[in-house]
């Protein structure tokens, strides 16, 4: 029998019943290709772009083979950042609602007190950031001796940000015959090292980079002066069907200044970058995503597991200097099989790095042509 929805999967009542409230019918492909090899017990390796539904993937099968009898942490999911931990473990509870699963997050930037606490009262799937699950673990809060279960999400974005060893630490706490699964946006050399050291003839579930951008994505792209950047963007911004767009900056400083400037001309902006505190990023994602403002300035600090609904599009003010990043920046909208654009403000400058982006996929970006590069020249209206 092909495999079309979940209900096609062999899931329990209470599994199916939280998909079906969830609005969950068909299956994206990293769905219906991962989630019986992991119910089996298989280990799993998956590219994935964030958006395409990969945290169903693994998220399903983990809630289905943890025994709510046992109080100890069964499973375990380490990412890259707190806003990942957050969206994961609230999608986690969510599957996991009529388990009755205790799904908790732990992370650096909140007190540990209050994480050592919910531990203490028995939880069975923990989602975490690499330092705060060491943390916990040193100071013997944290027992990892009865997973089961283990996912690598965003692998490669872990490994980009030195994660390396703090990944094979943890993993040397868990038991050798625990399942594990690895996530990844991009399948490089050290990714694939990771999965053939800790994995058992893993069955790979792999996109060719041909494919790596969303078939159901408008890509497009504008050739401007640097100077004239700010115009076009305001063009752009003006249209009526740019309803929530996140604006991507390469540095910190640059997008505190085009936040400022674009909030002067009266867009409902807010900008995000490394150099907030917790609470300052919490307040613009909420702000953002709630819809009291409807732009986010932000850099690259928001291009992975940033997961809000309802994003229309993506416009890149600067063109990133890394290839893939591109990528992980669009996979912001066109989520959950939605339609979304992405725009790219392309400077003279920058034309060789945005060519070696077209190089890494066949999916069309097309040129607007016929718009003005000068700087007193707004961009017209093309969507």
């Amino acid at each position: 029998m092909q495999i079309k929805s979940f209900k096609d999967l062999p899931l329990t009542p209470e599994v199916l019943r939280s998909i079906k409230e969830l609005g969950f019918e068909a299956l994206f492909p990293i769905q219906a290709q991962a989630i019986n090899p992991l119910l089996e017990g298989k280990d799993v390796i998956g590219q994935a772009q964030t958006g395409t539904g990969k945290t169903a993937a693994f998220g399903v099968p983990m809630v289905q083979r943890v025994n709510r009898e046992v109080r100890g942490v069964q499973g375990l999911i380490v990412v890259p950042t707190r806003e990942l931990a957050l969206q994961v473990a609230d999608n986690m509870a969510k599957f996991a609602k009529y388990v009755k699963l205790k799904v908790l997050a732990v992370y650096g930037g909140e007190s540990i007190n209050k994480q050592v606490h919910s531990l203490a009262k028995g939880v069975q799937i923990v989602v975490g950031t690499p330092g705060r699950l060491i943390d916990l673990m040193e100071r013997r809060i944290l027992d990892l001796s009865a997973v089961r279960t283990v996912v690598l999400d965003e692998a490669d974005r872990m490994l980009d940000m030195g994660f390396i060893e703090d990944i094979e630490f943890i993993l040397s706490k868990t038991p050798k015959d625990r399942q594990t699964s690895l996530f990844s946006a991009t399948m490089d050399n050290s990714v694939m090292q990771l999965a053939n050291k800790y994995m058992k003839n893993p069955q790979k579930i792999l996109v060719s980079k041909d494919e790596i951008a969303l078939t159901q994505m408008k890509q497009y792209y504008v050739v401007v002066n640097q100077g004239g950047k700010l115009k076009a963007l305001c063009g752009l911004l003006q249209d009526d069907e740019v309803e929530k767009a996140i604006i991507f900056c390469r540095t910190r400083h640059e997008t505190s200044r085009l936040g400022e400037q674009l909030y002067k001309r009266g867009f409902h902006t807010h900008i995000l970058h490394a150099g907030f505190t917790q609470a300052q990023r919490e307040r613009a994602i909420n702000e953002f995503r709630h819809g009291r403002r409807n732009l986010l300035v932000a850099t690259d600090v928001a291009a992975r597991g940033l997961d809000i609904d309802g994003i229309t599009h993506i416009i890149n003010y600067d063109v990133p200097n890394d290839p893939p990043v591109y990528f992980h920046r669009i996979g912001r909208t066109g989520r959950k099989g939605e339609d979304g654009t992405a725009v790219t403000l392309v400077s003279y400058g920058e034309m060789s790095n945005f060519n070696n982006i077209k190089s890494l996929t066949k999916t069309k970006i097309e040129e607007i042509k016929g718009q003005s590069v000068k700087e007193d020249s707004p961009i017209q209206s093309f969507f």
